[in-house]
């Protein structure tokens, strides 16, 4: 079957966040909303199938998971990124910001501490923060070329110097830069964090977004210091564009870990996912491969698009390539604008709406966010939207 992603979706009067947000956000409505990480393309056909049938039956009262649905998931898991993990491994969880939020909780004291790797997804740093917890930072060290790798000799100095730091938080694949960690890097940080006593939470939420044939590699898959010193969050939420539905789960093969936060997930009836979640998560798992496939195809086909008329029309700004996921980091250093007017040119300029950089911490100012997981129409729009701007 062959999938539009050209077609172009209203999601107005939906309850979309990308379009209620705008005026608290942004400060104005009348923007073009390419910030967001949910996609604009139609979540695939046969999930909405999936869940129309299970409507027909007029009962929606309290559900179990089906019996196959850890093992579907482990398949998945295996089949794509090649580590063999176990059902009894496995927990639901209320979404990945949530987990977070529970790993906080349950396993740092009131004055222990969290280190993150800016510029990262803001809630690594909002969550524990917001949870009374101090965040510590270890930069990424951007390359000549643009790229980022981990700076471990900054990082052990860190932890040295912080002794009560107990919990690492990484990206895996990274955002918003779209980086796939290779092994060696992710060997490295487990045998740092395992001889430091540190807890390491893995998101790996845009896994299943691998670009151009790439290959996303799990980070407790790496060696078993990161098995036994890990917490893995993943979801099929992003490559299936169902964030709305519910369904993240988490993965810790250690069994004292394991054993903590299952028990405390489970007494606050946490785990129990809705009947949407399940459905959707087997069948976007069992049915999903050629939609997956062409998706990738069309965001590979955008970010290209991005690339070349960023080269025609405004050379000043450079997209960094993603390995992974739909989100393009762009350095709009080549401006030569302070934040102010940086936003200033996006927004009341531009009228398109972008996360901004600054938001991902320390080495984002100067940079915007773009989400390129819609129509390529809306891409050329906000692009065009930006050049006129820029004249």
């Amino acid at each position: 079957m062959k999938y539009n992603f050209d077609e172009v979706i209203d999601r107005r009067g939906t309850g979309t966040y990308k379009y209620g947000e705008l005026k608290n956000i942004f400060g104005r409505e009348d923007l073009l909303p390419l910030w967001v990480a949910d996609m604009d393309f139609a979540t695939p056909p046969f999930i909405v199938e999936a869940l129309k049938k299970r409507l027909e039956h007029p009962v929606f009262g309290y559900t179990m998971p089906d019996p196959e649905y850890w093992q579907v998931v482990s398949k998945w898991i295996e089949d794509h990124h090649g580590w063999k993990t176990k059902a009894e491994w496995m927990t639901f969880i209320p979404g990945i910001v949530k987990g977070i939020g529970f790993v906080v909780n349950v396993f740092l004291k009131e004055d222990e501490k969290v280190i993150i790797q800016p510029p990262v997804y803001h809630p690594f740093r909002l969550t524990p923060q917001g949870n009374k917890r101090e965040v510590l930072f270890n930069p990424l060290q951007e390359q000549a070329d643009g790229s980022y790798k981990m700076n471990f000799e900054q990082l052990e100095q860190l932890i040295a110097a912080e002794p009560k730091a107990k919990l690492m938080i990484i990206s895996n694949p990274h955002n918003p830069a779209g980086i796939l960690w290779d092994k060696e890097t992710l060997q490295i940080l487990a045998h740092i964090c395992a001889k430091n006593n540190i807890l390491v939470i893995s998101d790996e939420i845009h896994c299943d977004m691998a670009l151009w044939g790439k290959k996303h590699i799990p980070f407790a898959s790496v060696s078993e210091e990161a098995a036994q010193c890990s917490i893995t969050f993943g979801a099929p939420s992003k490559t299936f564009n169902i964030a709305g539905i519910v369904s993240s789960y988490a993965v810790v093969p250690n069994d004292q870990i394991r054993e903590k936060f299952f028990n405390w997930i489970e007494a606050n009836e946490l785990s129990m996912s809705t009947f949407f979640a399940d459905i959707a998560t087997m069948t976007a798992f069992k049915e999903g491969e050629e939609w997956r496939q062409q998706m990738l195809k069309y965001v590979e086909g955008n970010v290209e698009f991005v690339e070349n008329y960023l080269k025609e029309n405004m050379p000043q700004i450079k997209a960094l390539r993603p390995e992974a996921s739909f989100l393009v980091w762009l350095d709009c250093r080549g401006l030569g604008l302070n934040h102010d007017e940086l936003f200033d040119l996006f927004v009341n300029k531009a009228r398109v709406a972008f996360n901004d950089g600054a938001m991902f911490g320390e080495g984002g100012s100067g940079f915007m966010r773009m989400n390129v997981g819609a129509p390529r129409s809306i891409i050329k729009q906000a692009l065009d939207q930006i050049k006129q701007a820029l004249s």
